[in-house]
């Protein structure tokens, strides 16, 4: 391999080094991908904890919604600030799930482009 070749090598390892000792001192040993329900707001703290052990969680939210739509919007906006805060990632999985994710890890999100103009409609 040309000396060139390993300069990328190493900085490709470089990177992967900051970005883990930027988002936390030290990796979990193991993660685990956990799909749980959101049943009540009291469900959060649970949620915040798993986070911050390093797992990834798969919520859903259908549970709490078919309760209270207006406490759904309170536990998703407090677990975005959370996630926020401890440099992870959160995203929507359709209409009932939410993924969150650990610092150490990014959600890659497929970039749309917007129409420029309007949809034709069926009226």
């Amino acid at each position: 391999m040309s000396s060139s070749g390993t300069t990328i090598e190493k900085t490709k390892k470089q990177k992967v080094t900051e970005k883990a000792s930027q988002t936390s001192t030290k990796l979990p040993s193991k993660v685990y991908l956990k799909a749980l329900p959101l049943r009540t707001l009291e469900d959060v703290d649970v949620i915040k904890r798993e986070v911050k052990s390093g797992n990834i969680l798969i919520l859903r939210v259908s549970p709490l919604a078919r309760k209270s739509v207006e406490e759904v919007k309170q536990a998703v906006n407090e677990l975005y600030e959370f996630t926020k805060s401890i440099g992870g990632d959160i995203a929507r999985l359709g209409e009932e799930r939410v993924v969150i994710v650990p610092s150490f890890i990014t959600i890659w999100r497929e970039k749309t482009e917007v129409p420029k103009e309007k949809a034709p409609t069926a009226a």
